[in-house]
């Protein structure tokens, strides 16, 4: 058996294995390319509020990463040679409890991007994201929110969302919710947070929470991100029938 290429940084002790404070965001690094590597790892390493437990080089090493470490956050390449992004994606959110991940790609119109996050990726992030956004986006990661910009998915869906057929699905798809419910489909697809949700429902953010967490089940979808791009296809975001009615409840 081959030794994986994966690695985990140094902790204070030279010890393998991140150690950082136990608050710290853990977040595993996975991208075939050293030098984007290095250049997360230094970004990442500026503040003790994140912990970089790993790095693995293709989607193989990025699963067994995932098993070692146990991340809450896993920014992952998506083209890479052998096992892709998009595959170990899809076998890391099949895992108990598995970890935010978060796509990293080139363009935010990389047609991989809609396969990872189908795959169950909470988001995407251009690998030429600002070192001072980077930090505070794997923060909303890390809580649970997606990270995919309501400009980002209208691009994405240019070339799916426009056809008759896809737009049919989706409205379809949504055809099970009530008012209130499409409503709040519809502020989930503008990348609002609970919090800001809650303000502009006059709700506290944990019954927001419970709202979203009772219209994904419903909807059958795995995270935020999914459901971001369900109200793109079914244009619901841009929906004046959606602004009205009651709050969710």
């Amino acid at each position: 058996m081959t030794t994986p290429r994966w690695t985990e940084p140094p902790n204070d002790t030279g010890q393998a294995g991140g150690t950082g404070p136990s608050s710290a965001i853990r977040v595993l690094l996975v991208d075939d390319d050293p030098m984007v590597l290095g250049h997360l790892r230094t970004i990442l390493g500026s503040t003790a509020e994140i912990d970089v437990v790993g790095v693995a080089y293709d989607g193989a090493e990025a699963v067994e990463g995932v098993l070692r470490t146990r991340p809450d956050v896993v920014l992952m390449d998506i083209r890479m040679p052998g096992v892709d992004g998009v595959t170990a994606t899809r076998e890391i959110s099949r895992l108990p409890g598995p970890p935010a991940v978060v796509a990293l790609t080139t363009f935010d119109s990389d047609a991989h991007v809609l396969g990872a996050l189908e795959a169950g990726a909470i988001g995407f992030l251009s690998k030429t994201t600002p070192p001072e956004d980077l930090l505070g986006l794997i923060k909303v990661a890390a809580s649970g929110h997606s990270v995919l910009s309501p400009g980002a998915a209208r691009r994405l869906l240019d070339r799916s969302a426009r056809a008759a057929d896809d737009r049919d699905a989706a409205r379809n798809r949504i055809a099970v919710l009530n008012d209130r419910e499409r409503r709040l489909l519809s502020l989930v697809g503008r990348g609002l947070t609970n919090r800001e949700i809650a303000a502009d429902r006059f709700l506290s953010e944990t019954t927001v929470k419970s709202y979203v967490s009772r219209l994904l089940a419903k909807l059958g979808l795995a995270n935020r991100a999914n459901a971001v791009l369900l109200a793109h296809e079914a244009g619901l975001v841009d929906d004046p029938g959606a602004e009205g009615g009651p709050s969710p409840g």
